[in-house]
């Protein structure tokens, strides 16, 4: 397959894969190993401001689901939590060049951000 130079570069040199823990951090995980597709996120959120401070990933999937992730990760300090991906399904997949058919993996690196975030606002509702 022939990737674009920003998927090629996102996989290759995969920024911020690994794992957070500790106060405030909080995971979100999609997909399955066995379906080829898995996405695990942490992020570290600010309780005051809402903020992600940081966020690490771990994927298995195509070059597309780690590059995707890593650009995801890289970027979310600084968002809102609660604002969702720092691009649409459909900008991530025009600025990668995800082919259609493996739009599918886009939606589930978005679950499993989703899923951080609802950790997230899962623990704000529990607090006194």
């Amino acid at each position: 397959m022939n990737y674009s130079s920003i998927a090629r570069q996102y996989f290759e040199l995969a920024p911020q894969v690994g794992v957070l823990e500790g106060s405030g951090t909080y995971r979100g995980v999609a997909g399955s190993r066995a379906l080829g597709t898995w996405v695990q996120f942490d992020v570290r959120v600010q309780q005051a401001s809402a903020l992600v401070l940081e966020a690490r990933f771990l994927a298995y999937g195509c070059p597309y689901v780690i590059a995707v992730a890593a650009w995801i990760a890289e970027r979310a300090p600084g968002l809102k939590a609660g604002g969702g991906l720092p691009e649409s399904v459909v900008a991530l997949q025009q600025r990668f060049g995800v082919p259609v058919e493996k739009l599918g993996r886009l939606l589930t690196i978005e679950d499993a951000w989703n899923h951080a975030i609802k950790m997230w606002h899962g623990s704000m509702r529990s607090r006194p």
